[in-house]
């Protein structure tokens, strides 16, 4: 894929600024590159490029000194890229509904239940108390606070009693058997 080499901005007014058309002609392969060089295409690198000259055809008669024009393009690339990026555009957007969980293609669905049903047996060992806040913690996906005015119980105690349950799991030899 090659970038055009047509000029950019030739049709721009040359009866107001024709020195900047004159600009453009003679620099302007330069600075397509230098666009090219911040940006993963050339079609986004033409865009740019368009805006930065049409930035600094604005601000054509504020600029003083004309030796320096490449950089305050190249400035102007730099500038706009930025901004570009920061403005871009995100992919992910929120819903009501949560996806289905990935499940690995090589998993089977008979130990996923056998591990699901081994989870539960090892929850239902737990104490009254530690299994009601582990099941309104992870199985009703409440909050500490939630968890906390439900049962009538300090946030605190919500926390010190999930992670002894947890221990609890972690160390129970039928989760450590079937995981």
């Amino acid at each position: 894929m090659t970038a055009t080499t047509t000029p950019v901005c030739t049709s721009a007014s040359t009866a107001v600024y024709p020195s900047f058309s004159s600009y453009v002609r003679a620099r302007g392969p330069v600075l397509q590159r230098t666009a090219r060089s911040l940006t993963s295409n050339p079609c986004d690198a033409e865009d740019l490029l368009q805006t930065a000259l049409t930035k600094t055809y604005l601000a054509w008669e504020r600029i003083e000194d004309h030796r320096a024009l490449d950089g305050y393009v190249r400035r102007a690339l730099v500038n706009t890229r930025t901004s570009q990026w920061r403005k871009r555009k995100v992919d992910e957007f929120p819903c009501d509904e949560l996806p289905e969980p990935y499940a690995a293609p090589s998993a089977d669905p008979a130990e996923q239940q056998a591990l699901r049903d081994a989870m539960w047996r090892a929850v239902l060992r737990l104490p009254v108390r530690q299994r009601a806040m582990v099941v309104l913690r992870y199985y009703e996906d409440l909050t500490e606070v939630q968890t906390a005015e439900l049962l009538g119980v300090s946030v605190g105690t919500v926390k010190s009693a999930v992670s002894r349950a947890l221990g609890k799991l972690r160390e129970d030899p039928e989760l450590a058997c079937a995981a």
